[in-house]
């Protein structure tokens, strides 16, 4: 049986190197994009240069119907889904929360919280034994932000990381006895071009002295723990989190 994963928001960033890891380690590979077909189809160049079988699936992760086309795309051309990442995000410009509008509000918690949990019903549907499924793994990319808080920043962001945690929590009690085991990273200032979204592209070089590590983490630092967080090797963990943040 072959290992197929779905990786949402994997056209840049920790979902790119989350693509690029998985195809070192042999998985069949759906890149999930919003809008950038330029940045999917230079993901795919690359993963299938490394030998792996690989789609491109435009889709926004938080509309169920467009998920809905998505699991069936991976259904056909890949096969049955086995780990699914939801790594797709997003970010509002910093500021406090008395400048934050409804529409910033709703958007931050439909694209953090409703998506990943939209994604994870479509792959529990497959993956389940209740649903003749064979077992499977999920990692929920969530932040540092939800341990944090994120004051004068993003609080909406980390509110809707911390929301995602508890998913995460509730989810793994729920499937543990189904074969399917949830589990989360958190990962703190990684150079990725995530910063630019919020207003300050060079945020994390910035902020470098103050961390612990004294550096910002690289995406395929946190690739590598989602990954083993998919694999056998972490066949007893569920519920769990790994913390990426250089000591934050």
């Amino acid at each position: 049986m072959h290992n197929v994963i779905v990786i949402t928001g994997a056209s840049r960033g920790i979902g790119a190197a989350t693509a690029l890891q998985a195809a070192r380690e042999g998985y069949r590979i759906c890149i999930n994009y919003h809008a950038d077909d330029q940045a999917a189809e230079s993901i795919l160049a690359q993963v299938r240069a490394l030998g792996a079988e690989a789609i491109t699936v435009r889709a926004d992760a938080s509309v169920e119907d467009e998920v809905i086309q998505l699991f069936h795309r991976v259904d056909q051309e890949l096969g049955p889904v086995t780990a699914l990442v939801n790594n797709a995000g997003t970010i509002g410009q910093q500021s406090r929360v008395e400048a934050m509008s409804e529409f910033r509000l709703l958007k931050v918690m439909k694209t953090n919280v409703v998506g990943p949990m939209l994604c994870a019903k479509h792959a529990l549907l497959r993956m389940a034994r209740r649903h003749g499924g064979a077992g499977g793994a999920i990692v929920n990319v969530s932040s540092i932000a939800a341990r944090l808080g994120s004051p004068n920043e993003y609080v909406d962001y980390a509110a809707s990381k911390g929301a995602l945690d508890t998913f995460t929590i509730g989810l793994a009690k729920e499937v543990a006895g189904e074969g399917v085991r949830v589990n989360g990273v958190r990962p703190g200032y990684i150079h990725t071009g995530f910063h630019a979204l919020s207003g300050d592209p060079d945020r994390v070089t910035k902020l470098e002295p103050g961390l612990p590590m004294g550096r910002g983490g690289r995406a395929e630092e946190v690739a590598e723990a989602i990954l083993w967080l998919l694999s056998e090797k972490a066949s007893y963990s569920t519920g769990s989190f790994i913390d990426l943040g250089g000591g934050r």
